[in-house]
């Protein structure tokens, strides 16, 4: 990362990371936690054992480097909260009807977290929690931290069906509230976008919130080199990642959709089946994730799977991996012409800045929202056809939602090399060019982050002196 220095005339400011436990939310919160760390403040980055074995490549690349930041593991209380053990994660969930007592949960961590502050040196000076963790708000105020919100403002007009959230359903009204009574408290509210991707959004919430805003991101721009950004969030057997390399490098520029639905969407077989048949009628070369819950050994899921693999390899037309896909490091392969997505923000900012057009095909959450801001927005993208949302980890959806009309027409559309086809690449390198921009010295997101921890040492100061 290009512009930030461990230099700095004060005691450096101290920040403990509380990121929700879903690997979309972790991801960038560790990347969050290495660019305040190379801005010179120190991090105490907070997890559990098993999220920190799934990232323990990343946390020991960090460990030899000169960043100053430590992860603290807290036992998660499975056990109290009448979840499985090892469920640490929502995306290790079994069933979407332990969302609700997974985020009861968090609260349960607040005594582990209190002892621990305790014990941390330099003392903290701000705590940066998701918004899940409404309980961090009480412990900030008991020991006179600092507490910024991090969260994703972005607000479209659309149907009221395709925005609710899980919070929203009849038995969250106590944590919605305490969501809302959170991030309402909080001193400012840091987000992981930039300045020139939304404007108007981010004016609109600074304006609303009458709050501290800083847009630092994409913090996923922060991993620049090709092993860090494989490691991010699990790890590849190197088998595996040689092999989806070269059979990338052997492809044409532009020539190949990647496809994946992020860490909690859950497809049945009927819904499989219609990707692969689209995948095969749209004639494109492919490589399509589907992660280990969707195809469990011995189910039909799992035979039809390996035909279509069989199938692919014989054409040459496709790859599937199985389990965990190095994303960033696919989208940025010149070979790579287009992205089908679920419309996990994290997606759509690796996306934008690879400069990679997308199919979108949202399931839920603010999924929905984030679609129209690219199709309907920034014009860098075409939508599948999805419309009813879906339940994350459902084990009782046996029908598929969009048939494979829909995904081979989104397919064919997305891989134009038409004029509109062309117009939309255009924009898409563009907004990559403006992330990037946003992240180098002197950029929107470079300054903002600068703000953030000038923010807390000038309260720390204010407050020692």
């Amino acid at each position: 990362m290009n512009g930030l220095t461990n230099n700095t005339t004060t005691p450096n400011p101290h920040f403990i990371l509380i990121p929700l436990m879903a690997q979309g939310h972790m991801i960038p919160m560790v990347d969050m936690a290495c660019l305040l760390a190379a801005g010179g403040a120190v991090v105490s980055f907070i997890t559990t054992p098993v999220n920190a074995a799934r990232i323990r490549p990343f946390i020991s690349r960090i460990q030899t480097s000169s960043l100053a930041i430590r992860f603290v593991e807290l036992r998660f209380p499975s056990a109290e909260a009448g979840l499985p053990l090892g469920c640490e994660n929502l995306d290790l969930l079994p069933d979407s009807k332990f969302n609700k007592p997974f985020v009861e949960a968090l609260p349960l961590l607040g005594n582990q977290l209190e002892l621990q502050l305790g014990k941390q040196i330099p003392i903290p000076d701000c705590i940066i929690s998701d918004t899940k963790h409404a309980w961090a708000g009480s412990i900030a105020r008991k020991l006179l931290i600092l507490i910024l919100s991090s969260t994703d403002p972005r607000r479209i007009e659309m149907a009221k069906a395709q925005v609710e959230r899980w919070v929203d359903s009849p038995t969250w009204e106590k944590l919605r509230d305490e969501c809302y009574a959170a991030e309402e408290a909080a001193d400012g509210i840091v987000i992981n976008t930039f300045e020139e991707l939304e404007p108007w959004c981010v004016e609109m919430y600074r304006k609303a919130t009458g709050k501290k805003v800083w847009p630092i991101g994409p913090l996923s721009l922060y991993n620049r080199e090709i092993e860090s950004t494989a490691i991010r969030g699990n790890e590849v057997p190197a088998m595996e990642a040689e092999k989806l390399q070269r059979w990338l490098d052997e492809r044409e520029k532009r020539s190949v959709v990647f496809i994946s639905f992020g860490s909690l969407a859950r497809n049945p077989i009927s819904q499989l089946t219609e990707i692969g048949c689209g995948l095969k009628a749209a004639g494109a070369r492919f490589i399509w994730v589907v992660k280990e819950a969707e195809v469990k050994s011995g189910t039909e899921a799992e035979k039809w799977m390996e035909e279509f693999e069989d199938r692919s390899a014989k054409d040459k037309k496709g790859i599937v991996i199985r389990g965990w896909a190095p994303q960033m490091v696919v989208l940025s392969h010149p070979a790579v012409g287009g992205f089908m997505t679920h419309c996990g923000w994290n997606s759509i900012l690796e996306a934008i800045c690879a400069g990679v057009p997308m199919a979108t095909w949202p399931h839920f959450a603010d999924q929905f929202l984030n679609e129209r801001l690219v199709v309907d927005v920034l014009g860098i993208g075409v939508a599948v056809g999805a419309v009813v949302p879906v339940k994350p980890a459902d084990e009782e959806r046996k029908e598929a939602v969009v048939g494979r009309e829909k995904v081979e027409k989104a397919v064919v559309r997305l891989m134009d090399e038409g004029q509109e086809g062309e117009e939309r690449r255009r924009r898409a390198s563009e907004f990559g060019e403006k992330a990037r921009n946003a992240m180098e010295e002197g950029g929107s997101s470079c300054q903002n982050l600068k703000g953030v921890i000038k923010y807390v040492s000038d309260r720390k100061n204010k407050i020692s002196g």
